[in-house]
């Protein structure tokens, strides 16, 4: 019986020609010189592509990271957005083509969260900033305007670029809807149009400059800008973002906090020198001196300098509720002078308050801690301890104080994280450490997420005992940072010393040898000493679903046992053949045990029907007795 045959299969390259297959087709003549003339050259250039990807540094944190599923993301935050490459599938005859087009269509966008647009947004800032400051400034004192016209134009213009061109980076931001980002270029215009701040945007940039050329209006009236002040909304994304992101947020609350200050007291002067303006200069002790003398000629309040700086001192004064200063005269004066001290009262308030919050939150730390020692230092003058090791606690607190600057637990400041973060944020603090255990280099990596998780750091003291043999083991250790010595019985021979990354206690908690749980050396810290703890109940729940590695941690103790001569003899050939092969024998274990357990899940459901059906049964017979019971009281009535 004859078969058609398969339809061959041709795929179009678009851009760079295909590569030759790694094989001559067989029905494609060609010279036995030429083919393997054409793998010899496919070699070599695998050879070299080989060479130049061993010759770049490989990043051992990525590595790291890489073997349990995580990365380390790129800071760009303006990025492509490649549209899916689709295939055009075509049949005639006995033919299929399909098309795939390597040139993909690029949009570019900004990630709300990125750098790229966290930096646009500093600029935006300083737009503003300097909007808000100039408007009034050179509405009040019109001399500043005159002098250099042509530099105001200029940045004024220039503001006003910058303005229309974060209307275009708004339009290209993209956001995030069900807890994905979005890139369409229609959504992202209509997520940014639809909200408020497209309508301020748009106001901000309103041509309101044309009243310049209005009869009695003038260049020199330039709070016909004020409609710029709109994107102070742009401003306040910038704050948050920065206290976000910068490491000393107390400080730049405080900074942001003087600059609104100095702000508020700049308006404020600049409404003094105005209201003054209109009454006239010098016609009261309350308004601005007088720049002449009555002989006309100029005072040292003529000065643009000294205007300024007195309309400066004044409104601090004013604001800061100081007083000292001459009272008002007219009504408007009156009402001006309330208007500021009302405002003046709500500054210092907020000043207080915001200052006050930041003090507290900088010194909660220590508070907490130095409450700690306190109780601590009370007990054991309640309880009379010894001067020695009081002072090796308060030395003990004042190491933790100096390297932590806590007393707290790692992980309880992490708790809202969820756990792939934990790991990954406990892998990049902790890698110079782990990268040297050699059980988490060949470890799995579900197993190592889980163990990186359940670690506790603790701390010892110079002298003190991590362990000491015969004790019960409850946790292994892992030296993050310091020196330990493992001695003798006597305590003064010193067999070994262990340093960073270095682990012990897996014996004792893994049952091993004849000694059960029991430890079977002392170990004793050299200096301060930073340790990782396991404990055997998380040890064991983490090795409990990968028996493989478990085999391979109890191998390696009975190996370290036998090294050292701890384990008996007899029990030497009793384990030698389930060593070697361990791993086989850890997947019969855990075969059987999944057999028991489904084996053990099926009599489960089977008691839990029976017991369903004597539940019905008990409830039956249950009703029929309230019958007859309330049968036989009816009788006794009648």
């Amino acid at each position: 019986m004859a078969h058609a045959a398969p339809p061959r299969i041709v795929i179009e390259h678009h851009g760079s020609p295909p590569p030759p297959p790694p094989y001559p087709p067989n029905d494609r003549g060609g010279d036995d010189a030429e083919t393997t003339l054409a793998r010899l050259v496919r070699t070599l250039k695998f050879i070299t592509q080989w060479a130049d990807r061993a010759e770049r540094p490989v990043d051992q944190r990525k590595a790291f990271m890489a073997r349990i599923g995580m990365s380390i993301p790129d800071s760009d935050d303006a990025y492509k957005s490649d549209t899916p490459n689709c295939d055009d599938v075509t049949g005639t005859g006995g033919t299929v083509a399909v098309t795939r087009s390597r040139h993909k269509k690029r949009q570019f966008t900004f990630n709300p969260s990125g750098i790229w647009l966290y930096r646009w947004l500093a600029v935006v800032s300083l737009t503003v900033v300097f909007n808000t400051y100039a408007i009034i400034l050179r509405t009040t004192f019109t001399e500043i305007n005159e002098s250099v016209l042509w530099l105001w134009m200029t940045l004024d213009y220039a503001a006003d670029a910058i303005y229309l061109i974060d209307i275009l980076v708004q339009f290209r931001t993209s956001y995030l809807e069900n807890g994905l980002l979005v890139t369409a270029s229609k959504q992202m215009a209509y997520h940014y149009m639809k909200g408020v701040a497209f309508k301020l945007d748009v106001i901000s940039l309103i041509p309101s400059d044309f009243l310049y050329l209005v009869p009695h209006v003038g260049v020199n009236v330039v709070v016909v800008r004020l409609n710029r002040l709109l994107r102070l909304h742009r401003a306040a994304q910038f704050y948050t973002r920065t206290e976000s992101r910068t490491n000393y947020p107390n400080i730049f609350r405080i900074t942001v906090l003087v600059a609104c200050i100095m702000m508020s007291i700049h308006w404020n002067a600049c409404f003094y020198f105005l209201i003054s303006r209109e009454v006239g200069l010098g016609k009261d002790s309350w308004v601005y001196p007088s720049p002449l003398d009555s002989n006309g000629n100029a005072t040292s309040y003529a000065s643009l300098t000294r205007k300024y700086i007195y309309s400066i001192y004044w409104s601090t004064l004013t604001l800061t509720t100081v007083g000292d200063l001459p009272g008002p005269v007219t009504d408007w004066e009156f009402l001006f002078v309330i208007l500021d001290f009302l405002a003046g009262v709500l500054i210092i308030a907020t000043v207080i308050g915001m200052v006050g919050e930041i003090i507290t939150t900088t010194n909660s730390h220590r508070t907490d801690f130095q409450s700690t020692l306190d109780g601590v230092k009370q007990y054991m003058r309640y309880r009379k301890v010894g001067s020695d090791l009081q002072a090796r606690i308060i030395k003990w607190f004042d190491y933790l104080w100096v390297n932590r600057h806590s007393l707290g637990n790692e992980q309880d400041v992490l708790e809202t994280l969820p756990d792939k973060l934990k790991a990954e944020i406990a892998i990049h603090v902790h890698f110079e450490t782990l990268k040297k255990v050699q059980i988490f280099d060949e470890c799995e990596a579900g197993l190592l997420e889980e163990l990186v998780l359940k670690l506790k750091p603790q701390v010892f003291s110079p002298g003190d005992y991590i362990c000491r043999k015969g004790d019960i083991g409850k946790e292994m250790y892992i030296i993050k940072h310091g020196s330990l010595e493992v001695v003798g019985d006597d305590g003064h021979t010193v067999l070994v010393t262990l340093t960073d990354g270095s682990y012990f206690g897996e014996i004792s908690i893994l049952n091993l040898g004849g000694s059960g749980n029991r430890r079977t050396a002392n170990v004793r810290s050299v200096g301060y000493s930073d340790l990782f703890c396991l404990s055997k109940a998380d040890l064991l729940e983490a090795l409990m679903e990968y028996p493989e590695a478990k085999a391979l941690l109890e191998e390696r103790g009975r190996r370290t046992l036998i090294r050292d001569g701890t384990l008996e003899e007899s029990m030497v050939q009793s384990i030698a053949a389930p060593a070697v092969s361990s791993p086989s024998a850890a997947r019969n274990t855990s075969n059987a045990l999944t057999r028991r357990i489904d084996r053990l899940e099926q009599e489960l459901e089977h008691l839990q029907s029976r017991f369903t059906r004597l539940l019905g049964e008990y409830n039956s017979v249950q009703m029929k007795l309230k019958q007859r019971i309330y049968a036989l009281e009816r009788g006794r009535e009648s």
